[in-house]
């Protein structure tokens, strides 16, 4: 099968996934994520490069919300984004890519904003963290996201 004629259904991806795929209107993977998101269904390392628009972040984040462990109430992952805008945009694909995942939570932080907020947030539950390397720290250093 050719990258041209892979299907996002064609991939081992859960079919809540596949809904909320659907539902978005994509049906074919763009080239980044025809290469990459195999590989990290595999559990494999993968580094990509692509322009802007080619859809980076539903190439790493597809592969992760199948992963997730939704009965884990701790962060499975955490993203790191260079900019609080960039954090947003990130956290908010990812809640659109997983919108038919029941209990999904997904989480930005980032500085400027109530640090007592978000370590509540934290405590409270969340599968995926989206924030910035600062903030992502500072939380670290009282222990809400390990």
């Amino acid at each position: 099968m050719q990258e041209s004629e892979i299907k996002f259904s064609d991939l081992d991806l859960k079919p809540e996934i596949l809904s909320s795929l659907e539902g978005m209107g994509f049906v074919s993977p763009t080239p980044i994520q025809a290469a990459s998101i195999p590989l990290l269904l595999e559990g494999k390392d993968a580094l990509g490069k692509a322009q802007t628009g080619t859809g980076k972040t539903a190439a790493f984040s597809l592969p992760l919300l199948n992963k997730l462990e939704l009965k884990q109430r701790k962060p499975q992952a955490i993203i790191l984004a260079p900019t609080r805008e960039l954090a947003i945009q990130v956290a908010a694909e990812i809640k659109n890519l997983g919108s038919n995942i029941n209990g999904l939570k997904v989480l930005e932080i980032y500085g400027g904003t109530s640090i007592v907020d978000q370590m509540r947030a934290l405590k409270n539950g969340a599968h995926i963290v989206v924030g910035t390397p600062g903030r992502v720290q500072d939380l670290s250093t009282v222990t809400v996201c390990t």
